[in-house]
């Protein structure tokens, strides 16, 4: 396989969009929980509620990252730029999402909104479904270009989110 041409602002491999990943994981990670509408008691109210919307969200990024993982074992790395020995993968969870791994972070980011209330967290959820919509286009053109049945399979499977997105 040719060695990746240099792409400004990316990198070779997509080093910049990695790094810019961990950057908005820190930043979720680390933002204070803004609620401005929110008393404490009615927060306690509705304990039982977010609980319960938040869990299966926090169930589907656990199941999504640890499916995608598994199914791409050989051939992951936290580059966009695919691995010189990878294949296609389409089965499995992979049927279902094109990018798994995305998905959990975005469902994990989510559970935590649903759990938390927060708004603050809700705007990074927002950026960061745009920053992970970026590295998905991306990373799809190196691999239409080492997988020409890439365009097909991207047709029938949806991005992030089964059968909308």
């Amino acid at each position: 396989m040719n060695e990746p041409r240099e792409q400004p602002g990316l990198g070779r491999r997509g080093e910049m969009l990695v790094a810019i990943q961990f950057v908005l994981m820190i930043v979720f990670a680390a933002t204070p929980v803004w609620q401005p509408v929110l008393s404490s008691s009615l927060l306690s109210d509705l304990w039982l509620m977010r609980v319960i919307l938040a869990t299966p969200f926090a169930l589907i990024a656990l199941a999504l990252g640890a499916m995608g993982s598994h199914h791409i074992r050989d051939y992951l790395t936290p580059l966009p730029y695919p691995v010189d020995h990878n294949q296609l993968i389409q089965h499995g969870v992979y049927g279902i999402v094109r990018h798994p791994l995305y998905s959990s972070l975005l469902s994990a980011a989510l559970a935590w909104i649903l759990y938390s209330l927060s708004l603050s967290h809700l705007l990074l959820l927002i950026i960061g479904f745009l920053f992970f919509d970026l590295k998905a286009r991306k990373e799809e053109a190196w691999l239409t270009e080492r997988h020409p049945e890439y365009r097909e399979y991207a047709q029938r499977v949806a991005k992030f989110i089964p059968y909308l997105y």
